[in-house]
């Protein structure tokens, strides 16, 4: 993966209503999805012509992402983790934000992918655009999920 697929850039504007939750634990990721699966639910349903945030496929893309980046954060980044999700025009945004603002996504180079520290891959291939940059005290990891 090209270090260029990370980039440090501002995160995409979003409205409307937004999923927040808050982790210290890799145990309170469970947690997170099924806040996740609830808001999605309730945004689908509430917006008639945003159907298609209902595919379970692209569910399950949501819950991979946030599962790799949380715990990325937690293991690099510091407690607590912040995740957010939000719709955009295009599809879904997810950012996860942790203490370390010094500190930007690394990407896994040379590394034989048995000996795990893949999931920055994974979220990168699963997204259309992604990136980080520093709000405050706190590194905001964010990637965009595309509506089919």
């Amino acid at each position: 993966m090209p270090p260029d697929d990370w980039p440090r850039r501002p995160c995409p504007e979003t409205s409307g209503p937004r999923y927040q939750a808050e982790i210290t634990d890799p145990r309170q990721l469970r947690t997170v999805r099924t806040g996740l699966r609830s808001w999605l639910s309730a945004v689908s349903a509430d917006d008639d012509a945003d159907e298609a945030l209902l595919d379970e496929a692209l569910l399950d893309e949501l819950l991979l992402a946030v599962d790799e980046l949380a715990s990325n954060g937690l293991r690099h980044g510091g407690a607590p983790v912040r995740v957010y999700a939000a719709s955009t025009t295009q599809g879904l945004l997810l950012d996860v934000s942790d203490g370390d603002p010094d500190h930007g996504p690394e990407p896994a180079v040379g590394r034989d992918p048995a000996l795990g520290g893949m999931g920055l891959h994974m979220v990168a291939h699963l997204t259309s655009v992604r990136g980080w940059e520093v709000r405050g005290d706190h590194k905001h990891v964010w990637a965009c999920l595309h509506l089919r």
